[in-house]
């Protein structure tokens, strides 16, 4: 592990950031179809009170909900000056760099501020990347700072570390990098956390950390793992996942997608005063990583950008965690999710192997071969 830093009150990346944990905005407290504003304006309060500022979110997330329930929930009840603000240019609403200004004004409007803090190009890998190079897209985002609209530029990434180097190799002027970063992740042949994490150092760019409770499943964990957490006795499964990516030298900040208070308290307890990993606690971690990835499930991390194009509506992420708590246990209540799941949505037999879900996954799932083993294991008794 690398060297971990002294912890401040003040993010020593960005001065105008207090502490290094940020409320991801992408799994709002819901009701039903529709943010909870009274609990997310709760959640929010609370996140201030407690000296946080930094609130992500991106036009894509709950279909556009998250942008709209940060205007009506934080914007419109607190001071410019008290919250960062950080919003994302994604793929799916730019085809030419003449959807880019109308796309951006769109945002503004949707969040009620003027400007942004951090603006980043979302979600970058080998799929979409040409697409910002030909809108020049990176371009755009930098007049913007010239502009004043945003503070800060930056990218998000989804891919392997040698793209990653080609990326700020080319764009040297980037400000932040968020990746994927989380003790599961950290060896994975497939995500690359380390070695993500280490370019990133090699450039000298901060890094924001997303996922690391790796979409929740580093919360529920398996029996086993959660048997060498118990042992240390003085924290949640959440607080060794935050405060292992925190932990990091040059990580300016961690986010987690808090949905409700319960969660909002917890997170804020352990990184209001946040002390890196201990030796003790990293050898629980080590004990941890391994007994998860010897059982060899699914690694989806429920963010749902596969199922908005899905056009044959299958809640995919849900029927993941149906067959992930499947195979951890055998009993009644995984096939009945998997028919709740299932009702007034396509079951994974369903699958007419389009591949629209596969270009978008962040995680790289083989989505079309995994839903045919969903199906083998629920639908073929």
């Amino acid at each position: 592990m690398d060297n971990i830093y002294a912890y401040t009150d003040q993010n020593k990346f960005f001065p105008e950031v207090k502490k290094n944990f940020g409320f991801g905005c992408m799994r709002l407290p819901m009701n039903d179809s529709e943010v909870d504003f009274d609990a997310f304006s709760e959640m929010v309060d609370y996140f201030l009170d407690n000296g946080f500022n930094y609130f992500d979110t991106a036009h894509g997330y709950l279909r556009g909900k998250s942008e709209t329930a940060l205007r009506e929930c934080l914007v419109k009840r607190h001071k410019r000056e008290e919250y960062i603000l950080v919003n994302k240019l994604s793929e799916n609403y730019f085809k030419t760099n003449e959807d880019l200004m109308p796309l951006f004004d769109s945002q503004l409007e949707a969040c009620g501020v003027d400007y942004f803090d951090f603006y980043l190009m979302h979600s970058q890998n080998s799929g979409n990347y040409q697409q910002y190079k030909r809108c020049k897209a990176y371009e755009f985002a930098f007049d913007l700072k010239k502009a004043g609209k945003v503070r800060h530029v930056g990218l998000s990434f989804h891919d392997k570390a040698d793209f990653l180097d080609m990326i700020l190799t080319e764009h040297p002027d980037i400000e932040v990098v968020q990746i994927q970063f989380n003790y599961l992740d950290y060896y994975d042949a497939q995500v690359e956390s380390k070695k993500c994490y280490e370019v990133c150092v090699k450039h000298n760019k901060p890094v924001i950390v997303m996922e690391p409770v790796k979409g929740g499943s580093l919360v529920n964990l398996p029996a086993l793992a959660q048997a060498e957490f118990d042992k240390l006795s003085n924290g949640s499964n959440a607080s060794y996942a935050i405060r292992f990516a925190a932990s990091f030298d040059n990580i300016a900040m961690v986010l987690s997608g808090m949905s409700n208070m319960e969660q909002m308290a917890d997170n804020v307890g352990f990184m209001k005063e946040f002390k890196p990993i201990n030796d003790k606690e990293m050898a629980a971690i080590d004990n941890v990583r391994s007994i998860i990835t010897s059982e060899h499930l699914i690694p989806c991390t429920a963010c749902e950008y596969c199922v908005a194009g899905c056009p044959k509506n299958i809640a995919i992420p849900n029927l993941f965690a149906d067959y992930n708590n499947k195979k951890r246990d055998d009993g009644w209540i995984s096939s009945f999710y998997y028919n709740v799941h299932t009702t007034g949505h396509g079951k994974a037999s369903d699958c007419i192997k389009c591949g629209k879900c596969e270009k978008i996954c962040p995680q790289h799932l083989k989505i079309r071969d995994l839903l045919v083993d969903v199906a083998e294991l629920f639908e073929n008794k």
